[in-house]
């Protein structure tokens, strides 16, 4: 199911933009780039998205950026290893009166620095910060991610493959 689900970054995009949470709280992925290294976001700004104080709601902005690394990751790196948030922040800077954005890229050196770090079976933590800007470009908002990454016990050096 999942190498089916990740054979073309168009379905990820479609099945995301379906996906009840983004779906009902005004987040729509614009791109998503074939090689899964570039990811945006949007958030709509129309009555269903804002709080009382007429600014987008601060659950929505956080959502936006919710699966998309980790998604991303799996398209690139596929079904060896575990990628899941371990832990995730927010930091409001400024109400966001307008549609919002959010660009999430996946360098060389992240790539790199992920095999590198989890080639002998160790988990890596790496945090990832997104900045949400609004049509104007100024930020609204920075998320902080936590992502926890590891291979698959089937795919980690064995003890006795390490002693040789």
């Amino acid at each position: 199911m999942k190498s089916w689900f990740f054979q073309k970054s168009s379905r990820v995009r479609r099945v995301l933009n379906l996906w009840p949470p983004f779906l009902f709280s005004g987040i729509r992925i614009t791109e998503l780039s074939d090689d899964y290294r570039h990811c945006r976001v949007e958030l709509k700004n129309w009555p269903g998205t804002r709080n009382a104080n007429g600014s987008q709601f601060g659950g929505s902005l956080f959502a936006m950026t919710d699966p998309v690394y980790s998604l991303m990751l799996m398209g690139l790196l596929g079904s060896r290893y575990y990628i899941w948030d371990k832990s995730a922040h927010i930091d409001f800077i400024r109400p966001g009166h307008s549609k919002i954005f959010v660009e999430c890229d996946i360098s060389d050196d992240m790539l790199r620095q992920i095999r590198t770090a989890t080639e002998s079976g160790d988990k890596y933590l790496p945090e990832i910060k997104s900045v949400l800007t609004d049509e104007k470009g100024e930020t609204v908002a920075v998320v902080t991610r936590t992502l926890y990454i590891r291979l698959k016990p089937a795919f980690r050096p064995s003890e006795s493959n390490a002693d040789k």
